[in-house]
């Protein structure tokens, strides 16, 4: 089972080489190949965009009788993805691209376009200096005098990059963040001038409303004063209002007890038969006990019971 997998084959010492057969096949055979789009084109046929990059089943050819320096031309046709028309290009080793041939236009090309000009400018400027001497004085004085503004510009650059190269960024930074502590500082004394400015008109507005305040009871003191008479102290009664309510509902229910003769009409005086023998004695004692009594009621504020 292992011989099987031997990559080596036997020859045997009899074998030539030159005696197999070769298979001859055309010189411009096509291949299949896989590739990608090499740039923008557009299709002649129906106008469809080509993007570079877009993925094709393309035939390989090499194009007879085209060399450059030995390396061979290769050709490549592709379809449209739209119509499928056949377009064709082939390669240029000379310019490092890819040269459209049939089917096709190539788009965005601006590149090559400005290195043609180029080179089409520099092969006339060759023939005009080959017949006339002057055209190649002109053409020196021109190529020199712009060599110098070349020079000057360089040298406008190289001093430009020196003082940029001179600059201490280190004391900029220093000096900008000098500039942003003053910037805070002034801010915060601004604030406070601010809030101390609030404060005393906070201050000056609760005097002002306290002076009003302790102007107002005086006044109205002073203007009672003015409406009252010096007369009218000697009328009012000293006594509260609810005393006198007490004393008048006490008038009424019991009666008024201050006068001798009210108080003289509620008591009364037993009279006795004194003898014959007594009667001198019994009336000085009878006129004592009258005055006891009398001195009693004016005592005693109640009835007496």
């Amino acid at each position: 089972m292992s011989e099987r997998k031997v990559l080596n084959k036997y020859y045997p010492p009899d074998f030539d080489p030159a005696k197999i057969p070769k298979l001859k096949l055309p010189k411009d055979r096509q291949y299949v190949v896989r590739l990608m789009a090499p740039f923008n084109m557009r299709c002649k046929t129906c106008g469809e965009y080509i993007y570079k990059g877009k993925k094709f089943n393309a035939r390989k050819e090499t194009v007879q009788n085209e060399v450059y320096l030995g390396l061979p031309i290769f050709r490549f046709y592709i379809k449209c993805t739209r119509c499928l028309a056949e377009i064709t290009f082939k390669t240029d080793p000379e310019n490092t691209d890819y040269t459209m041939e049939h089917g096709a236009t190539r788009n965005f090309q601006a590149e090559k376009l400005l290195e043609e000009e180029e080179k089409r400018m520099q092969k006339e400027r060759e023939d005009e200096e080959l017949n006339n001497p002057m055209k190649v004085l002109e053409n020196r004085t021109k190529d020199s005098k712009l060599e110098m503004e070349v020079l000057e510009n360089l040298q406008e650059l190289k001093e430009l990059n020196q003082r940029q190269a001179n600059v201490d960024f280190e004391a900029m930074l220093k000096q900008y963040k000098e500039y942003e502590e003053e910037q805070k500082r002034k801010e915060q004394e601004e604030d406070e001038q601010e809030m101390k400015a609030m404060l005393e008109q906070a201050q000056n507005r609760r005097l002002l409303v306290d002076s009003d305040s302790d102007e107002e009871p005086a006044k109205s003191r002073t203007k009672s004063a003015e409406k009252m008479k010096p007369t009218e102290i000697l009328q009012e009664d000293p006594q509260p209002q609810s005393k006198k309510l007490k004393t008048e509902s006490w008038e009424r229910s019991v009666g008024k007890l201050n006068t001798k003769a009210q108080l003289a009409g509620l008591v009364t005086v037993r009279k006795q038969k004194p003898g014959p023998a007594l009667a001198n004695g019994t009336e000085n004692q009878g006129t004592a006990a009258d005055t006891d009594v009398l001195v009693e009621e004016r005592i005693l504020p109640g009835p007496r019971r």
